[in-house]
Parts: structure tokens; sequence; C-alpha cells
């Protein structure tokens, strides 16, 4: 978060926040969600999955790369969860 400020204190915003925050990397790489191919969504609480996977589902839907969903703890605190994506970069999209 810009100046160390507070991420937003539900889940699903967390989530949101995160996936804004790796779509600029993307952008950054020359790549966009569309190239990401499988995601890992780590949470602090298995009862904070229905609405991080609901944001995660609205960004994905037709996308749908491969999804890993954890539970760990997060050095950060403040945090609920946090997203690692992989994305492959300049992929012909007709090649099996």
């Amino acid at each position: 978060m810009p100046g160390d400020a507070d991420p937003p204190s539900e889940p699903y915003a967390q989530m949101r926040r995160c996936l804004e925050i790796a779509e600029a990397a993307l952008r950054e790489a020359g790549a966009s969600l569309a190239d990401v191919v499988r995601t890992r969504v780590l949470m602090t609480d298995a009862g904070h999955a229905p609405e991080v996977m609901r944001a995660h589902g609205e960004v994905f839907a037709a996308i749908r790369p491969a999804c890993t969903g954890l539970v760990v703890e997060l050095l950060d605190p403040r945090w609920l969860v946090e997203v690692e994506l992989d994305a492959v970069i300049g992929r012909d999209e007709g090649a099996a």
C-alpha cells in the first residue's frame, strides 16, 4: 500500500486490491491478466475463501487460470489475503 497505509479491512476488498497491484505489475512487464496461467491465493482463515474467491472469479472468470488456495500466516497481520500470479508473456494463443 502506498506510504505503508493500511489495506482494506475486508477479505473481498483486500483481494480486489491485490489483483489491482498484480495487474499494474503485469502491465509494467508488457503483459495483462489474460496472460495469467496460474494463481496461488494465500489467506489467513479458510472462512475468508467465499469472499476472496468471489473477487478472484470476477477477474478470472473468462481467463480460467489454474488456482490453488492455501491457509497461511502472513508476516503483516493487517493483511488477510495475498495472491501470487504466474503469467506467460508472448505465448502463441493458437499453440497447443
